[in-house]
């Protein structure tokens, strides 16, 4: 596997490898997750509580898209940058909104930051490069 070429792609990975480690300390310790992301702990769950399930299955997702960011890095795919950019910056609105209504703890409010700026970086990153918006070849006829 390469290292990242460019600034854009140094950011994904970044995004990539923290989006692994994060998921993969919810696999292993949900409860340390749970707590960082300022969520009440419970030592014993009530019968039809599913926070562990939930906390597996998005943890693994979390795992998944950080390999998938890593890879694209390695890779130099730009498009795929590209379109990281607007879907992080709805994460941010939408999970921001979370907290702000009072359906999440304040210190939620870190993964959307973790989101937006990350999304905004990249952004900016792709913008310097001259790839932030795809560019328009000819299409051939004939």
């Amino acid at each position: 596997m390469r290292l990242p070429r460019s600034f854009s792609g140094w950011t994904i990975a970044v995004f990539g490898v923290l989006a692994f480690v994060l998921g993969l300390l919810g696999l292993i310790s949900p409860g340390t997750l749970l707590a960082m992301l300022g969520f009440e702990v419970l030592d014993v769950r009530p019968a039809g509580d599913y926070t562990l399930v939930y906390m597996a299955a998005s943890s693994m997702a979390a795992v998944n898209m950080g390999v998938y960011y890593v890879f694209a890095a390695s890779a130099n795919y730009t498009p795929f940058f590209r379109w990281t950019v607007p879907f992080r910056l709805v994460t941010f609105v939408v999970f921001s909104s979370l907290v702000l209504t009072g359906a999440a703890p304040a210190e939620f409010f870190g993964v959307g930051l973790w989101e937006g700026l990350g999304a905004l970086i990249t952004g900016f990153a792709l913008w310097r490069e001259g790839n932030l918006l795809p560019s328009r070849q000819s299409v051939q006829t004939g």
